[in-house]
């Protein structure tokens, strides 16, 4: 590969990156819209199924030797399964039925600080003043965000249980690109997210039903529907597989900078189309996570290459 196709391939992974941080932005409108009628396991289950089913039809097309997976990656994609499906999109689903979109994506764009955190403890990348300093602007912002301005109310407990469940999406999404970050040195990131989707699903399935799903689903309103599709291809399928070929490309902490767009895309259409209100915690809360955001990944930190 000369010098010019490397750099157009590195700017399509940039765009990539962008594009998928503008559908996670619209994930928390869609999420929003359905959970307002969908349970949290049943809303999950919907999501991987369809996803799940695009992503085999499509690696059966494009890299149809992935189709066997080594049993040695069995024990990491159950992992996958577990954080990056099953746990990260119940707490996601559960959240969103008392948190508006634009809450739940500020406190969910501590990620790309603790990823950097992460990446520093377990895959020995470098830690700086400045990252140091970006991670915990991260959190202050997050905290702003949770305790609206009153920091006093995290010391009572204040805390509602609605935004415990967005911080479970942030531990599930942090393990999630850890443990995917080790997996893609014998995957690729479309087999990786498809069979992690696919054991998850399985998952999801026994829980979903045991919330009702089967009696309820005949009477989903055509919103759930339209959220749901764009959860499944928009905010799944190429969301995460774009995401994981920044990963792959520019390892964990210069792709996780990227998720930086998602909070301010969502809060804008949380206001556009939901009639969301800003406040001026939230605002706040989104400048000291996006300064931290920058700190935390700005260039001249030493990336984890792929292996």
């Amino acid at each position: 590969m000369d010098a010019t196709t490397d750099a157009r391939s590195f700017r399509w992974i940039y765009a990539k990156l962008v594009l998928t941080a503008l559908f996670w932005g619209g994930t928390f409108i869609a999420g929003r819209v359905a959970a307002d009628d969908v349970g949290p396991f049943s809303g999950a289950f919907l999501r991987f199924a369809v996803a799940s089913v695009i992503l085999v039809l499509v690696l059966a097309v494009r890299e149809r030797e992935s189709l066997r997976v080594p049993l040695g990656e069995l024990p990491r994609l159950i992992l996958l399964g577990l954080f990056g499906t099953v746990l990260y999109n119940v707490f996601f689903f559960k959240g969103l039925q008392t948190v508006s979109a634009g809450r739940a994506s500020i406190i969910v764009a501590l990620n790309p600080a603790l990823i950097a955190l992460c990446s520093a403890i377990f895959l020995r990348e470098r830690m700086t003043g400045s990252r140091v300093l970006g991670v915990v602007l991260s959190l202050s912002g997050a905290m702003t965000v949770i305790s609206r301005g009153d920091f006093l109310t995290l010391l009572g407990g204040g805390v509602a249980a609605g935004d415990l469940c967005v911080l479970g999406c942030v531990g599930s999404w942090v393990a999630f690109t850890m443990i995917g970050r080790k997996t893609m040195d014998r995957l690729t990131p479309l087999a990786m997210v498809t069979w992690s989707a696919v054991v998850g699903t399985a998952g999801l399935a026994v829980m979903a039903f045991r919330e009702g799903l089967a009696t309820h689903v005949g009477h989903y309103p055509v919103e759930v529907w339209l959220g749901t599709a764009y959860l499944a291809v928009f905010g799944t399928v190429l969301g995460f597989v774009w995401f994981y070929q920044g990963v792959k490309a520019l390892g964990p902490t210069r792709a996780g900078v990227f998720i930086n767009f998602v909070p301010a895309s969502s809060v804008f259409l949380g206001i556009l189309l939901l009639g969301e209100k800003p406040t001026s915690s939230l605002v706040g809360g989104l400048l000291l996570v996006t300064a931290g955001v920058y700190l935390s990944n700005r260039r001249g930190h030493v990336p984890t290459q792929a292996g």
